[in-house]
């Protein structure tokens, strides 16, 4: 349970809108009751002394595989809870758990699992839902998903996977293969997002895509077509039609080397604060000394090497995987990209809350929000982690 009353003070507040110093956050039976400037009396609260750190919203991921060892796809309860634990230490305090391209009862086994691990997740990031990336995918983008999965959406096989579960919140698939917009319209009738990944769509193929439902790009310039060219002429590929269809989201993996310093800061530059998620896309390595890992099910998965802060495949030939936690993010793009902390807050916070809408109660420290609540110091070091009003991690870091 969480504690009744909880006054933290001596902070600098991150609201949605500006940092207010020396701030003052009130949380009752979970929820956010005050914000604002000064020393704000509470009786018989916990008072917690920021210390002039940040205070926080809490941070949102909402495409990640797995940390602390494990994967969601190992197929236990066990890793479910493990990887919710771990990046509540990093600062996560809500996810949403992500699958990889496999067999379709794989698929229904994570959904069943999810279910009975929710009920038991007290100590880590909470569960907002189950994002399925793939198994419809481009086969010349696959990345690293397995490419004995890969298949054109299948009607029989989606529509049971939906009948089984009320869980799914997002579905990524590539836009232009047969049956895609069937697929999204299927999805958008459940209030599931679609999102356009793994794909060799063109502008033409994006924009009815886009007016089809597929309104996020999930990782961007991961796993899609830039300008492409067929024999004389150019083309613009998803990246780019992401960037000219102003109202489309955008999820980038913000680690610094999947997208290095330039084009962070174009990304933000085009898309802005508003209209960019940053996610971490983290496989079982994540927060794991650096070494041999395995991407997926934790049996028959992908053997991978984790070196210079990212998985890559055994011949190193390409990246296979993120090993990124949210507070690096957070870093990447303050320190990296030049962006103002306010907007690379917003962009772990308030813009992943909005695309899963779920901001009427998450990613923003307002009154009648859920006290889901960072402290960080100047270096974006994690030094608490509160979900609901109970603190789930502490840790002593300098200011």
């Amino acid at each position: 349970m969480p504690a009744e009353k909880l006054k933290i003070y001596n902070g600098n507040v991150i609201t949605p809108y500006r940092i207010i110093p020396n701030g003052t956050v009130i949380v009752s039976e979970g929820i956010i009751t005050a914000v604002g400037q000064g020393n704000i009396e509470v009786e018989n609260a916990l008072e917690i002394d920021a210390m002039g750190k940040y205070i926080a919203p809490g941070f949102i991921d909402i495409h990640v595989h797995g940390g602390g060892g494990h994967d969601f796809m190992d197929g236990s309860e066990l890793a479910f809870l493990k990887i919710a634990e771990t990046h509540a230490r990093f600062g996560t305090t809500s996810m949403l758990p992500t699958t990889l391209t496999s067999t379709r009862e794989q698929l229904l086994e994570t959904l069943q699992i999810y279910e009975t691990a929710n009920a038991k997740n007290i100590n880590g990031s909470q569960f907002l839902g189950i994002h399925l990336e793939g198994p419809y995918f481009a086969m010349n983008q696959r990345g690293a998903q397995d490419p004995r999965y890969i298949r054109d959406p299948d009607p029989v096989e989606y529509h049971e996977i939906l009948s089984r579960s009320s869980i799914i919140k997002r579905w990524s698939a590539a836009p232009e293969l047969k049956g895609a917009l069937e697929f999204s319209q299927c999805l958008l009738s459940k209030n599931i997002l679609p999102s356009l990944a793994h794909t060799d769509a063109t502008y033409d193929e994006v924009i009815v895509a886009f007016e089809n439902g597929y309104t996020l790009a999930t990782h961007l310039y991961s796993g899609m077509l830039g300008v492409t060219r067929k024999n004389a002429y150019r083309y613009a590929g998803a990246v780019e039609s992401a960037f000219l269809i102003d109202e489309m989201d955008v999820e980038i993996i913000a680690d610094g080397i999947h997208l290095p310093p330039p084009l962070l800061k174009l990304v933000y530059k085009i898309k802005g604060a508003d209209k960019t998620a940053l996610i971490t896309d983290a496989m079982r390595a994540a927060g794991m000394p650096e070494g041999e890992s395995v991407l997926g099910n934790i049996d028959n998965g992908l053997k991978v090497i984790v070196e210079d802060g990212v998985a890559k495949l055994p011949d190193r030939t390409a990246f296979a995987g993120s090993v990124a936690t949210a507070d690096r993010l957070v870093r990447s793009m303050v320190f990296m990209a030049d962006v103002p902390l306010i907007d690379a807050i917003k962009m772990i916070t308030a813009t992943p809350a909005r695309i899963l809408k779920v901001d009427d109660k998450k990613g923003s420290l307002v009154v009648g929000k859920d006290a889901d609540i960072v402290i960080f110091n100047n270096d974006i070091e994690i030094g608490m982690t509160i979900i609901n009003g109970r603190i789930v991690y502490e840790k002593i870091v300098s200011t």
